[in-house]
């Protein structure tokens, strides 16, 4: 399907850029998020009119993110997080828990912009995390998980689950095992 597209679109092309696309793609993700029209011959003369409008947005949406890039990269955010004596975590932190803590220290994040390739992150230490902030704009901060020694209570009753679930599953077995003799 050939589109005209609004704005610069990953590796595909450029702001007034005509390209073959997959009809899927065009039609969940291009469409709907205003990246791109059908290039039909009326959107082709809309587009020769408008083009030096939508040139001068991609240019103000590139200005935008590189300045929070310059304001983003090399700050430091602390997360404190239970976690066992080696370091390992109970649980994990993950792009949510990223984008709130920077959040909460100021600065504008959305959770989507928080880039873990390797998934969530599950041990003590310092990290660098990249954010992708759109118009080929990432900034890197630095993270830094702190753990802390889970308190007694949830210890406790996380041992209290681990005992409940080990009775259920040895009822189960017997039910099993009823049921096989009949």
């Amino acid at each position: 399907m050939n589109v005209i597209l609004l704005e610069k679109v990953g590796k595909i092309g450029d702001v007034g850029d005509q390209v073959n696309v997959k009809a899927g793609y065009a039609r969940n993700y291009l469409f709907p998020f205003a990246k791109a029209v059908p290039a039909t011959k009326e959107n082709v003369a809309d587009f020769g009119a408008r083009k030096e409008e939508l040139l001068k947005a991609a240019n103000e949406k590139l200005a935008a993110a590189q300045a929070r890039a310059t304001k983003l990269n090399g700050i430091v955010i602390a997360i404190e997080a239970n976690a066992g004596e080696e370091g390992k975590l109970f649980g994990s932190v993950g792009t949510r828990d990223i984008a709130d803590a920077l959040v909460a220290a100021g600065h504008e994040a959305e959770k989507s912009e928080v880039q873990l390739p390797q998934g969530a992150l599950r041990s003590t230490g310092d990290f660098t995390i990249t954010l992708d902030l759109g118009s080929e704009v990432t900034a890197e901060i630095n993270l830094r998980i702190t753990g802390h020694d889970a308190p007694a209570e949830t210890i406790a009753a996380m041992e209290e689950i681990e005992g409940k679930v080990e009775e259920a599953g040895q009822s189960e077995s017997e039910e099993s095992a009823l049921e096989d003799k009949e």
